[in-house]
């Protein structure tokens, strides 16, 4: 895939027409993009303080059409992409390109502040789209503060016509990094399980999309049941698990060669597979004579080390992101409950101690989170907590919530929710660490069991 990045002044400034270039050449080179602290608050939540922020559409300095995309309906494209990124991660108002006026070239690199202080907005986006005569596009992206009158963030992306989502993630990302402090999440992507047809006998596709939900696809086409899909930790693989003909089998998929490769098959019901962080090895768990057991298996294949031996069920898996710990589920208290382990499967602890079952944890890729589903009193709810069990607080309330997956940054998760009764549809959802910003993504039929992946390289 061509996509190339630059923060060069040069390469913003040679996109605009000679007439903004003669403005720009006066202008601040662009500030470093510094990190700042995020807004929290006491309790060590997000703040639900929104910042207003004004994302007209990106102008053009021509009207051109390449692989029948229009510069200008590509600008507008771009910056309500933007715009709804921002909004989605719950710490934005963006006035979006559909509520605020146009701007001009010349304004891409010279705002009129009064004008946008005048819709309240402390933040504005500009940027611009063109042809590169080449068969792609150029797009530029600045945020300014309007208050200082300064510019805080600058970009600039040549890239090909079937990526511009990709450009105005990056965007987003960028915004919402030098205001946030965070590390970005937007340019990403989720493979989970298309659902279609009755209850009880579903169609189960492995498909991929945006983090928004753009770019959809499916990978599999039905014939066989697919379930528990995972990112490899370089995006070029999904490991998840078939069911066909009475046999279990576990595949990695290579996502561009659109091929897959058997790890291991099985007789015995087979699920939860996990990557390492370094993306070489493979946990599973696998049922034998009437015990679960978690397995580790290298993702090139071959014999499995088992890593539990307790009797009882014990599920799951979930990487430390050092790779020196696993969390999982166990029922050897008597319930389902959530464990710690060393990856070879010693000092096996219990940590989750409060009302209801525990299962499907999911370990932060920063670390210090471990999310999972707590059932009890007929709800599944998502929750989080420490790795050793302490801070224990519930995100979601409704009815059946399960199968948390964080975003690359950490700050997001998404699930799947499925409504009451004998026709209940399962769809996705996120909600942030305050438990507050929740809401569905789009898909194109039911969805269940998402896996988020890191940042696109």
């Amino acid at each position: 895939m061509s996509f190339r990045t630059t923060l060069s002044l040069a390469l913003l400034l040679t996109a605009a027409p000679i007439a903004a270039q003669a403005q720009d050449a006066s202008a601040p080179t662009a500030p470093a993009v510094t990190q700042t602290e995020p807004r929290e608050t006491i309790e060590g939540q997000l703040s639900q303080e929104r910042t207003v922020i004004a994302v007209p559409a990106f102008a053009t300095p021509a009207v051109t059409t390449v692989a029948g995309l229009r510069t200008d309906n590509l600008g507008r494209d771009i910056a309500k992409v933007i715009a709804d990124d921002l909004e989605r991660s719950g710490l934005y108002a963006p006035l979006g390109p559909g509520s605020v006026r146009a701007i001009g070239m010349a304004e891409v690199t010279a705002p009129r502040f009064a004008d946008w202080k005048a819709r309240n907005a402390e933040n504005v986006v500009h940027g611009f789209v063109r042809a590169t005569g080449t068969g792609g596009f150029v797009v530029g992206c600045y945020l300014y503060d309007t208050e200082l009158g300064s510019e805080l963030v600058r970009q600039g992306f040549e890239i090909q016509p079937a990526d511009w989502r990709r450009a105005a993630h990056k965007c987003a990302d960028a915004i919402y990094s030098r205001l946030s402090g965070e590390s970005p999440f937007f340019d990403s992507r989720v493979a989970y399980i298309a659902e279609s047809g009755p209850k009880g006998n579903r169609i189960k596709r492995l498909a991929i999309m945006d983090s928004d939900g753009g770019n959809h696809r499916f990978i599999t086409n039905g014939q066989a049941l697919a379930i528990s899909p995972r990112f490899s930790p370089d995006y070029k693989k999904i490991v998840y698990v078939s069911y066909l003909n009475n046999r279990v089998r576990v595949f990695i998929y290579d996502v561009a060669a659109g091929t897959q490769k058997l790890v291991t098959e099985s007789g015995n019901a087979t699920f939860a597979p996990r990557w390492s962080p370094d993306g070489r090895q493979i946990l599973y768990s696998m049922a034998v004579g009437g015990n679960t057991d978690i397995y580790r298996v290298s993702a090139e294949g071959g014999t499995p080390v088992r890593l539990t031996t307790t009797p009882g069920i014990d599920v799951g898996g979930s990487f430390s992101p050092d790779g020196k710990k696993i969390v999982f589920e166990s029922d050897r208290s008597g319930s389902q409950q959530l464990y710690t382990m060393n990856i070879d499967g010693s000092n096996q602890q219990r940590i989750s101690f409060g009302g209801g079952r525990y299962a499907t944890p999911e370990w932060s890729p920063r670390g210090d989170l471990i999310a999972f589903t707590r059932m009890g009193g007929g709800e599944f709810r998502i929750g989080v907590m420490t790795p050793t069990g302490g801070g224990v607080r519930m995100l979601t309330n409704s009815w059946q919530d399960e199968a948390p997956t964080w975003s690359p940054n950490g700050r997001v998760i998404q699930f799947f929710r499925t409504t009451a009764g004998r026709e209940g549809k399962s769809t996705l959802w996120q909600v942030d660490l305050t438990g507050v910003n929740l809401r569905r993504l789009p898909t194109p039929q039911d969805g269940s069991d998402p896996s988020w992946g890191p940042i696109l390289p």
